[in-house]
């Protein structure tokens, strides 16, 4: 699940009663946003619960079941969704359901109060796992076999772990990164952040710098400059000055901000602006290119093959014949 693929993969979802309908979406949201910006069916899901009965969300709402989690050979990863009141659906026979399904499912992710799940079904023993904030203390004192920790997703071979509704959309991007590369992740984390810079009503609000989490704020006027000029794009040390830092350590604070080189999220803003304008225009190539500060629309086609796995004319073919209405009768 966390290699470079271009393969649909499936994921089913152990939804327990009186989970949080955000923490659902948490995990569905991200892998529809992928899909839709992708053009493609890159994921699939399928929610099952205890009983296949559909599932009372602390919302009130009722999310209907695909069916009813059993024991199967399957190497589908689970994640096992859990908020409030987890304890009642702990039963021994779930436990020892999943005890037994982890003999084949190729990952098993605890999303938020899944985690006791899945320490009470001795899948965590040795490992470090994370759980939310609220509940640190406590879990840390019933299993002492878990290594907890306090971050906001812990990814440690076939265990996933999250401490929240917003550490698992994280969770859930860094799982697009990983299989689909940095500039569709940087895509999907775009339709969920905002940012509104005060309270006044006459002040809009406006898509968050690259749409990740920058607790600096050098590195959010870095990527202010590099939104600004993408048909240009600035040299490094041009940016790095414009913020008041050197480029060595401007590289530095994108690391511990976002996880990324500056060059790299730069790659990926243009690349992401370039597609765009493959798939909503109808401009040439060598017009996006240079459109999109690439020198020539060779270099262009090259960088964007390696990263989206297909040319842009490919893409173009591709999305312009599932949007295009077929003929009308004669």
């Amino acid at each position: 699940m966390l290699q470079r693929s271009t393969e649909p993969l499936d994921i089913d979802l152990l939804v327990l009663p009186e989970t949080n309908l955000i923490l659902i979406a948490s995990v569905i949201e991200p892998l529809r946003g992928a899909n839709r910006i992708a053009g493609s069916e890159l994921y699939r899901w399928r929610l099952l619960t205890p009983d296949g009965a559909p599932i009372q969300t602390t919302s009130q709402i009722a999310i209907p079941a695909d069916g009813t989690f059993r024991v199967t050979s399957e190497e589908t990863p689970l994640f096992v969704l859990a908020s409030y009141n987890w304890r009642r659906s702990a039963t021994p026979a779930l436990k020892m359901q999943l005890s037994q399904t982890a003999r084949h499912r190729t990952i098993i992710a605890g999303i938020e109060s899944g985690t006791w799940l899945l320490a009470e079904a001795s899948l965590l023993d040795g490992l470090p796992a994370t759980v939310h904030w609220e509940d640190y203390e406590d879990f840390a004192l019933a299993y002492p076999e878990v290594r907890a920790v306090k971050d906001r997703f812990v990814i440690d071979g076939k265990r996933l772990t999250t401490s929240g509704s917003l550490p698992t959309v994280d969770l859930m991007l860094e799982i697009i990164r990983q299989r689909q590369g940095y500039s569709l992740a940087l895509e999907v984390s775009r339709l969920f952040r905002y940012e509104q810079p005060s309270f006044h009503a006459d002040e809009p609000l406006s898509a968050a710098p690259a749409g990740l989490r920058m607790h600096d704020p050098r590195v959010t006027q870095a990527v202010r400059l590099m939104e600004d000029h993408i048909e240009q794009p600035l040299v490094l040390a041009r940016i790095a000055r414009r913020v008041g830092v050197s480029a060595r350590h401007l590289q530095d604070l994108f690391q511990q901000s976002i996880g990324a080189p500056p060059h790299v999220h730069y790659l990926a803003l243009r690349l992401n602006t370039a597609r765009r304008k493959v798939i909503e225009t109808t401009a040439s190539f060598a017009d996006i290119a240079a459109a999109t500060g690439f020198n020539s629309a060779s270099a262009f086609a090259r960088s964007y093959r390696a990263s989206f796995s297909e040319s842009p004319s490919e893409t173009r073919r591709r999305l312009r014949r599932r949007i295009t209405p077929s003929a009308a009768p004669t």
